[in-house]
């Protein structure tokens, strides 16, 4: 694991950046693939955990997460409006229709069974040493993680800082993955009124460089 600022650790992955997954203090935040059961586990042998939460129910981010949290024995949190899909184990309706050809690959290859939510997360919600935000737009009950001691914040994917290819940059997730694009820049421009100096994200390196991240945001057409 790579350790991100004190009691955050982000998890070896390959191709490493493409899907993030993290460990929060004791609670793991985001699941991969489903295919990611293994080296998930592998890398949380020995440590304490206590929790999953997932920054939204998309199939990159809670494949594995029915696996982990059984195997772990550890209950399942997410945001309110994301539950039901991570419930039925339906995640169509996190993406916008029609529904695309790779949005349907995802959904058949890398996509997890379904899982009870234990609890629903809210803004202003405690989890570890964080703040729950809620970021809206990718998915409808996306949230982020804010820790105002250090400014750092845990965005998932309201942005990207890279590609699947490993190409490195700030920018929007694509619109065939995002329900509601236009809600999405609110919720970018919401965070970024936080002022966060440490930006983590669901693809693509930490960025620890927080004007580029509004210059970036501000840039935004609304």
């Amino acid at each position: 694991m790579e350790q991100v600022a004190p009691d955050l650790y982000l998890l070896d992955g390959f191709p490493q950046y493409g899907i993030n997954i993290y460990l929060m203090g004791d609670v793991l935040v985001d699941a991969g693939r489903q295919s990611d059961k293994r080296r998930i586990l592998r890398q949380l042998n020995g440590r304490s955990v206590s929790a999953h939460a997932i920054t939204h129910a998309h199939a990159d981010h809670q494949g594995a997460s029915h696996a982990v949290c059984d195997t772990l024995q550890i209950p399942l949190w997410c945001g309110e409006k994301d539950v039901a899909a991570m419930q039925s184990g339906d995640l169509s309706g996190q993406f916008p229709p029609p529904l695309g050809l790779i949005a349907r690959l995802q959904l058949r290859f890398w996509a997890g069974p379904a899982h009870p939510v234990a609890r629903p997360l809210h803004e202003g919600d405690k989890v570890a040493e964080f703040t729950v935000i809620e970021t809206p737009g990718h998915a409808p009950g996306h949230i982020s993680f804010w820790r105002e001691a250090d400014r750092l914040l845990l965005l998932g994917d309201v942005l990207f800082n890279g590609d699947f290819l490993g190409r490195v940059g700030l920018q929007e997730p694509p619109d065939i993955f995002t329900v509601d694009p236009a809600l999405n820049r609110k919720s970018a421009r919401k965070v970024a009124q936080l002022n966060p100096e440490v930006i983590c994200f669901g693809h693509g390196p930490v960025l620890r460089n927080g004007r580029l991240f509004q210059q970036f945001i501000t840039q935004l057409v609304k």
